[in-house]
C-alpha cells in the first residue's frame, strides 16, 4: 500500500480528532455486542450510552469481565423498548450515533423506518461499506450490501446520493461512482443496466449531486482504465472509481465479504437516510472493522455538524 499506514487507521485517528461522539448503544446485552462498544470508547471515538435491562447488561460486563463503570446505564426491559429508547435520544439531541447491540437487525431497522419513532428523513434507508482494500490504491465505497435487498431505480437514487455523502465526509470532494451491471451496454433483459443508464441521466440533470456518475459498468471496465480501453468504453470513472452501486443486495454482499475474506480488506460500514448515522456491526467484523466502522459514522456525524 503506497500510505505510511493503512486507510482504514487514518479514518480512526482523523475520527478521534474530532472527539468522541455521544452514542446510543442498542440492547448491549452479548459479550461480542458490548465489547464492541467499549473498544469503540477506549478508542476514543464514542462515548456509549448502553440501553438495554440494567441488570442483564451488568451480568455480561461480570461475566466477561468488561469494565462498565464510566458508561451511562438506560434501563429498558427488552430489545423493542431500548430501540425505542435510543430513537427519542437521537431525536432530543441526547445521542449523535446509534450503534446496534445484540438486537436483530430487524429489530433496530424496523424501528428506525417507523414513522412514529422520528428518525426517518426524505432519504431511504441505506447501508454504505467504506472498504480499504491492501492492494487497491484508493477507499472502495460499496452500496448498497447490506439493507435493501432487490432496489427499484429510485431506491437507488438515494442509495447512491447517501454514498455520496459518506465519500464527502472522508474528504473525497468529488466522488467518482461505477454504477454496476453485468454488461456496458443497456439491456432491457438486465434491469440494473437500465437503472445505471438511468442514474447517470439523474446526475447530469442534477437530481444526484455532488459527484461524477457513469453506467452501466462491469466490474472490470469499472476497475481498470485498461480494461475499459481494450473494449473501446470511454468512462470518465473507469479506473479511478471511488463508490460502487451494486445491482442488489446480493451482488453487493458476495463482492465485499470476496473481499474482506480472500483480498485482505478492512470494511467499515454505515446506515445512512436516517436522522443520525447508524453503526451496523456483524458478529464476524474484526475488532479492527468494528472501530473503523465507529470512526465512518463519527466522521458523518461531524460532516452534518458543520453543515448544521
Amino acid at each position: 500500500m503506497k500510505n505510511a499506514a493503512p486507510r482504514s487507521h487514518q479514518l480512526v485517528e482523523r475520527a478521534r480528532d474530532r472527539g468522541p461522539a455521544p452514542t446510543a448503544v442498542v440492547y448491549p446485552c452479548s459479550e461480542p455486542a458490548l465489547a464492541g462498544a467499549l473498544e469503540a470508547a477506549a478508542a476514543g471515538l464514542i462515548l456509549p450510552l448502553l440501553i438495554g435491562p440494567r441488570e442483564r447488561i451488568r451480568q455480561v460486563a461480570d461475566n466477561a469481565q468488561l469494565d462498565i463503570s464510566g458508561c451511562v446505564i438506560e434501563d429498558a426491559a427488552d430489545a423493542r423498548t431500548s430501540a425505542r429508547r435510543a430513537a427519542e435520544m437521537a431525536c432530543g439531541g441526547e445521542a449523535a450515533l446509534l450503534m446496534k447491540g445484540s438486537l436483530h437487525t430487524d429489530e433496530l431497522m424496523g424501528v428506525i423506518v417507523a414513522r412514529d419513532a422520528g428518525l426517518r428523513t426524505e432519504r431511504r434507508v441505506s447501508h454504505v461499506f467504506v472498504m480499504d482494500v491492501p492492494s487497491h490504491d484508493r477507499l472502495l465505497l460499496i452500496s448498497d450490501a447490506a439493507v435493501n435487498i432487490a432496489p427499484g431505480l429510485e431506491a437507488k437514487r438515494h442509495i447512491t446520493q447517501n454514498a455520496i455523502d459518506v465519500a464527502h465526509a472522508l474528504d473525497i470532494a468529488c466522488p467518482r461512482v461505477a454504477v454496476l451491471s453485468a454488461v456496458e451496454t443497456v439491456n432491457p433483459a438486465i434491469p440494473s443496466s437500465e437503472h445505471a443508464a438511468a442514474l447517470r441521466d439523474m446526475a447530469q440533470d442534477g437530481r444526484i449531486t455532488g459527484g461524477i456518475v457513469d453506467g452501466p459498468l462491469a466490474f472490470d471496465n469499472m476497475f481498470s482504465a485498461e480494461a475499459a480501453r481494450i473494449k473501446g468504453i470511454s468512462s470518465p470513472v473507469s479506473g479511478v472509481t471511488d463508490i460502487l452501486v451494486m445491482p442488489g443486495l446480493e451482488a453487493g454482499n458476495i463482492l465485499y465479504k470476496s473481499l474482506v475474506y480472500l483480498g485482505g480488506a478492512v470494511a467499515a460500514g454505515v446506515v445512512m437516510g436516517a436522522r443520525v448515522p447508524v453503526i451496523l456491526t456483524s458478529r464476524a467484523d474484526s475488532a479492527h472493522s468494528r472501530i473503523a466502522s465507529a470512526a465512518v459514522a463519527c466522521l458523518v456525524a461531524h460532516a452534518r455538524s458543520m453543515r448544521g
